[in-house]
């Protein structure tokens, strides 16, 4: 996969949560992701279409204290019913980084139409990318915890 790829779901990602969280992440290095293992406790997952019929997923998975401090930020310090706060904002967030990514991609050539994200979440949970392809793994780290973005394209 080749890693000019990572640099939409990047800029997308910091502009994401800069603007909407007051969350400013740090990237670190993107690599080839060998397990479905998912690398946080929530995570929302969004199918994508390619112009040119492949299909794919988006994931944005986060640690709990990063997930619970971006519902904070989003709700003003607020959370009245947790899992279901969580649920949404997780759900919000990766759309719009999905979004934004896209946006970008198209000036690589890549267009993607997507799906409505879904949330999973739960102590080592799995996120099974139904591919034989690479899947993408771009790092962030916060003061309040981690985060991954991955990126999977097959067919």
């Amino acid at each position: 996969m080749d890693v000019k790829l990572a640099k939409p779901f990047i800029d997308a990602t910091v502009n994401v949560l800069s603007t909407m969280a007051m969350i400013t992440p740090t990237v670190e290095k993107p690599y080839i992701k060998k397990s479905n293992m998912a690398l946080g406790d929530v995570t929302g997952v969004i199918g994508v279409t390619a112009n040119d019929n492949r299909h794919g997923v988006i994931s944005v998975t986060f640690s709990k204290p990063c997930a619970v401090h971006i519902v904070k930020n989003l709700l003003g310090g607020e959370i009245e019913d947790i899992i279901r706060d969580v649920q949404d904002a997780v759900g919000e967030i990766t759309n719009m980084i999905s979004g934004q990514a896209r946006q970008k991609l198209v000036d690589l050539g890549v267009q993607l139409s997507a799906a409505t994200p879904t949330v999973i979440m739960g102590d080592n949970h799995t996120i099974a990318h139904v591919t034989k392809d690479q899947i993408m793994v771009v790092p962030f780290k916060t003061e309040q915890g981690h985060f991954v973005v991955e990126f999977s394209m097959h067919g």
